[in-house]
């Protein structure tokens, strides 16, 4: 175990990413329940008390978490984005974008969604959250102001096909359906949501 002269790179600001960083790694490996600030200082080598001065108990810790993968979700779908392409092909990248993810981040995915539905959800968090719909909340109006999409609330018509997106990343990370499989036929799948499933 690192010394604590050798273990004290965190003064400048980083012990929070550091502790983050080590947070992720046993949420991946062991889960939420092994997650423990003691353990997570021992784990980077600083004192067992240091880890209270970023997060007052393992409930704080959770949300920067879970706030943590919303900003990285939100990220690569304003990548994904493409405004000026077609609506199709449009809501298929956004879709790879949030799909890739998913099955990429299953275990933070999960912390991300159970503290989204949490009663004492946090502002910070809340408003994450609500952000990584807002993509497709636009993708939606954007096509209805063109036509191409019926009209209506557009945050309920974005449910319907985000309910869709996020079934099948669900499918992919629970092992029910190969992710490769999911990533190859989601234009497939974004064009029934589209297009409905009577025959034409």
């Amino acid at each position: 175990m690192a010394s604590m002269s050798q273990s004290r790179p965190y003064h400048h600001g980083d012990l929070r990413a550091a502790l983050l960083a080590s947070a992720e790694r046993t949420l991946r490996e062991r889960g939420t329940a092994a997650l423990s600030l003691r353990e997570l200082a021992r784990d980077i080598g600083v004192s067992h008390a240091a880890p209270g001065r970023h997060f007052k108990d393992k409930q704080a810790l959770l949300d920067a978490l879970a706030l943590s993968g919303f900003e990285r979700l939100n990220q690569a779908l304003a990548s994904a984005n493409l405004p000026d392409t077609a609506l199709e092909p449009r809501m298929a990248a956004l879709a790879r974008a949030y799909v890739t993810f998913s099955v990429d981040n299953p275990e933070l995915l999960e912390l991300m969604y159970s503290r989204k539905h949490d009663p004492d959800i946090g502002t910070e968090l809340a408003a994450s959250a609500e952000l990584s719909l807002d993509s497709f909340v636009r993708l939606v109006a954007d096509a209805q102001q063109r036509g191409e999409i019926v009209q209506g609330d557009p945050e309920g018509i974005t449910l319907v096909a985000a309910a869709g997106v996020h079934g099948l990343a669900a499918l992919a990370t629970n092992g029910t359906l190969r992710p490769d499989a999911v990533l190859a036929g989601l234009d497939q799948h974004i064009h029934l949501i589209l297009h409905g499933l009577k025959p034409r």
